[in-house]
């Protein structure tokens, strides 16, 4: 942001009234300059601070935990966003993808008995109610609808010997993400 003076024709920068003035106004600009920033860093959920994203919680009547960082509130404002009624499979599948990754999910569909039942990886731990909040706005109501996490399993825990083992507890290689699997 330019200061005032810069402004001021050059016969006037040298008069001793006008840098008081500049000198004055310059921290309002700044002021006014950084808050406008915060005004246009507001109108997207990914850089919003938590006054917009409290202010778009309360336009589409979300009440955030105590506990939500403003990650996990971004992430919820984003699946309540990106919610459409799908009538496909493909449908519902890309939205999952845009939320969880690619393959960040599983889905098992048993259409005799009506059910869904949606696995998220460990990676996703923190979002599997925001899934399953959309989930259950989205998938017909007729259907059962399950969320869990897809915990790990041997065909990932056998890459590891007993001494890489040693380093976690037995529910911490059942329920966190290994990152150096």
């Amino acid at each position: 942001m330019a200061k005032v003076e810069s402004y001021f024709p050059d016969l006037l920068k040298e008069v001793r009234e006008f840098q008081k003035i500049a000198e004055a106004e310059n921290p309002e600009l700044l002021f006014l300059w950084d808050e406008l920033g915060a005004v246009m860093d507001n109108q997207f959920i990914d850089t919003a601070s938590k006054i917009g994203v409290a202010r778009r919680e309360k336009m589409i009547k979300i009440s955030p935990k105590a506990s939500d960082t403003l990650e996990e509130r971004k992430f919820r404002l984003l699946a309540r966003y990106n919610e459409n009624i799908p009538y496909t499979l493909r449908a519902l599948q890309g939205q999952l993808s845009i939320l969880c990754g690619e393959n960040g999910y599983r889905l098992e569909i048993n259409y005799g008995a009506f059910s869904l039942k949606a696995k998220l990886e460990l990676t996703n731990k923190k979002n599997v109610e925001a899934v399953g909040e959309m989930l259950e706005r989205i998938v017909p109501a007729n259907m059962l609808l399950k969320v869990e996490l897809l915990y790990n399993q041997h065909q990932l825990l056998r890459k590891l010997t007993h001494e890489e083992m040693k380093a976690y507890s037995h529910l911490a290689l059942r329920e966190e993400a290994l990152t150096n699997v």
